[in-house]
């Protein structure tokens, strides 16, 4: 690739959503840090610091390519977009807009995914998603519901305050490192107790003063029972239940059905280390939730978040600093793809596409009406390719190694009568490509992301893209005008952020010169002098003074285990990223240690003849993979756990594609499989 000079300019992480600044560091050829909102000591992870590596890689895409023949063929940029356009077309004119798909990407910034939304719906379809509909569709959905808002209820700063941190489903000191180390870690030193809920022993596990190693499946149980010990020990905040809460006396005759004890054995834990850590938190003047991917991808996903919005709720613990349920995103701009709208269901600002009003305002900014009916989800619209999908734009996603069930999804890519792909690297989504479209990475963009705590912050280039390679935001809006009747005309990304804020109130008294090298956070009303930090304090984002304690019943598996079967959960490693698309090109990062293996307990391995570093075979009703097995304690017994990231082997071809009934998520973690010694 030929040399490139860059400036160092501040720019945001490209990775997890807890947003650390970073820019090129010219002495190093690498990526380094700088005191940005989040990172305000500079720090970085092992990810961030090799960011750099992807952008200067060699195996960039840097033209446009057709596929030709079955193959891909390099063109130019003409033919390309003339071959977009008139696929496209043709689909639209024979089968209407709702045949073509749009997959946006919460790895890309605010004012390129509002532009692929705004596309969407200029053609006619609502048939547009981002893959945080893998990952925190089922958190959103259920605080949306109760809370009015499906996002952070708190921010970094104001819960070091906490005394207590419950951390269901996630592991922070993993996956979010500086959020773990710069704000966690610092609390807990000083006394603050943590509770880790998760099937495995991880670095977040090491700092926690409970570890309830749950069974798979069974969070519902686990949440109900802790729901019901804060109960029978006076530790509910009577007061706060008086004055916020609805519904308290029909939650308190459910809870009177709990049987702690059974709950107890049912989520595979000890009734009274369950009992310890429910009065640990019941106990707490101030006591903070944190939730991920290990509570919300399930077919029961909702629920389990519901169950957990409970104990907030009897505990008082919402609308105060140190408090609430704080999601942890996964990709550094999962909070902001959803904010603007690149959602089958809302508009800019969680709008119903159903509502009249909604509709009617968003057509006063774009000269246009979006249309009225849902759209699909991104698994529901894979599963429609080649049937009543036949063309999808997929814009900085690797769906077919990220999404379940992979040989479906591999199948259904393939049905496609025209599939377009924007990307930095020929991915494994690629290979289906009919068109490829050469984008720019992290470090030659501008823009704006939203991080996990609801901070709106700059992005800025530090170089130019390589080859004939463009800008993606130039890419959508040529793209807009191609395929659509309406102008994508915007001179910069500040143009279009100028327009976000008319449209989506949570960000209307933001701006570019006040976001500078810091930050504003939402909502930021249009007149207000500064974003609100801590949410729900005097009545709950949807406008309500109250919310509603929900009975939750537990759900069973949708693939219940045998007695020789094993239940398979996945998750990520520090070293890598989603799909890997992007840290497995990274020579720092796939030199680091534990990357790809089963986690497997040693009485599994033993009953089955595995000894540590077997390739084993490992077997669903979806697929098989073979891997090297890590025999370790830290994985509950029961249970295999792999990470996701490898496209060989692909662990998601075994994972189902079984989908939350309310928010659509899939089953990720649990899986139903057998595990046998190949050599």
């Amino acid at each position: 690739m030929a040399d490139r000079a860059p400036d160092p300019s501040e720019s945001i992480c490209p990775y997890c959503g807890v947003g650390c600044g970073i820019e090129y560091e010219p002495d190093t050829g690498k990526a380094t840090g700088w005191k940005g909102p989040v990172n305000t000591r500079g720090e970085i992870c092992p990810k961030g610091a090799a960011a750099w590596e992807i952008v200067d890689h060699d195996d960039r895409l840097t033209q446009p390519k057709v596929r030709e023949d079955g193959r891909l063929v390099s063109v130019s940029w003409e033919t390309a977009f003339e071959r977009i356009e008139s696929e496209c077309s043709r689909i639209v004119s024979e089968a209407g807009p709702d045949a073509l798909g749009f997959f946006a990407s919460s790895n890309c910034t605010n004012e390129e995914n509002y532009v692929l939304q705004k596309l969407a719906r200029a053609i006619g379809t609502n048939n547009v998603d981002n893959c945080a509909r893998l990952c925190h569709s089922s958190t959103v959905a259920a605080m949306g519901d109760r809370f009015g808002a499906g996002a952070m209820t708190n921010t970094l700063e104001d819960l070091r305050e906490a005394d207590v941190y419950l951390v269901a489903g996630a592991n922070p000191a993993e996956q979010h490192p500086i959020v773990f180390r710069s704000y966690l870690l610092p609390s807990i030193r000083e006394g603050t107790e943590l509770i880790h809920v998760d099937p495995r022993t991880t670095d977040t596990t090491d700092a926690a003063s409970h570890h309830l190693a749950v069974r798979p499946g069974f969070d519902i149980p686990l949440c109900n029972a802790m729901a019901k010990v804060i109960l029978e020990e006076d530790l509910v905040d009577e007061r706060f239940l008086e004055a916020r809460v609805e519904r308290v006396r029909t939650f308190r005759e459910f809870l009177s059905s709990v049987d702690i004890d059974e709950n107890a054995r049912l989520a595979g834990i000890d009734p009274d280390e369950l009992r310890a850590a429910a009065r640990t938190y019941g106990e707490a003047d101030r006591a903070a939730i944190f939730t991920g991917m290990g509570m919300s991808q399930h077919h029961c996903g909702t629920d389990n978040v519901h169950a957990l919005l409970n104990l907030a709720l009897l505990t008082g613990n919402v609308g105060k600093a140190g408090t609430g349920v704080n999601p942890l995103r996964g990709q550094n701009n999962v909070q902001g793809a959803g904010d603007i709208g690149a959602l089958p269901d809302v508009l800019p600002g969680y709008r119903p596409v159903t509502d009249a009003d909604a509709r009617e305002a968003i057509a006063d900014a774009w000269g246009f009406e979006p249309p009225a009916t849902p759209g699909l989800t991104e698994v529901e619209m894979s599963h429609e390719f080649g049937d009543s999908i036949h063309g999808a734009v997929v814009f900085g996603e690797n769906p077919a190694v990220t999404e379940p069930n992979a040989n479906r999804i591999r199948d259904r890519l393939g049905r496609l009568d025209c599939l377009v792909v924007l990307e930095l690297f020929h991915t494994e989504t690629a290979e289906y490509a009919d068109v490829v479209l050469p984008g720019s990475a992290w470090a030659e963009k501008g823009g704006t992301v939203t991080n996990t705590d609801r901070q709106v912050m700059r992005m800025r280039p530090n170089a130019e893209p390589p080859g004939d390679a463009r800008r993606d935001l130039s890419l959508l809006c040529e793209l807009g005008d191609r395929l659509t009747d309406e102008r994508f005309t915007y001179e910069s990304p500040k143009a279009v952020f100028d327009e976000i804020r008319t449209v989506l109130p949570q960000y209307g008294g933001m701006s570019y010169a006040g976001i500078g090298t810091g930050s504003q956070r939402w909502p930021f009303p249009e007149g207000a002098s500064e974003g609100v930090g801590v949410l729900h304090a005097e009545e709950f984002a949807n406008g309500r003074r109250t919310a509603e304690l929900r009975a939750v019943d537990h759900v069973d598996p949708v693939d219940p285990a045998s007695d020789d079967e094993l239940v398979l959960t996945t998750g990520r490693v520090l070293q890598h990223f989603n799909s890997g698309a992007l840290t497995r090109r990274s020579g720092t990062l796939t030199r680091m240690r534990g990357e790809n293996a089963l986690q497997i307990h040693p009485d599994d391995a033993d009953d089955r003849g595995i000894d540590d570093g077997d390739t084993v075979e490992v077997t669903s009703d979806h697929g098989n993979v073979s891997i090297v097995a890590e025999v370790t304690p830290a994985i509950r017994r029961g249970t295999v756990f792999a990470t996701f990231h490898f496209a060989e082997p692909l662990i998601n071809r075994l994972t189902g594609d079984t989908l939350d009934p309310v928010a659509k998520i899939p089953e990720y973690k649990h899986t139903a499989v057998r595990v046998t010694v190949t050599s």
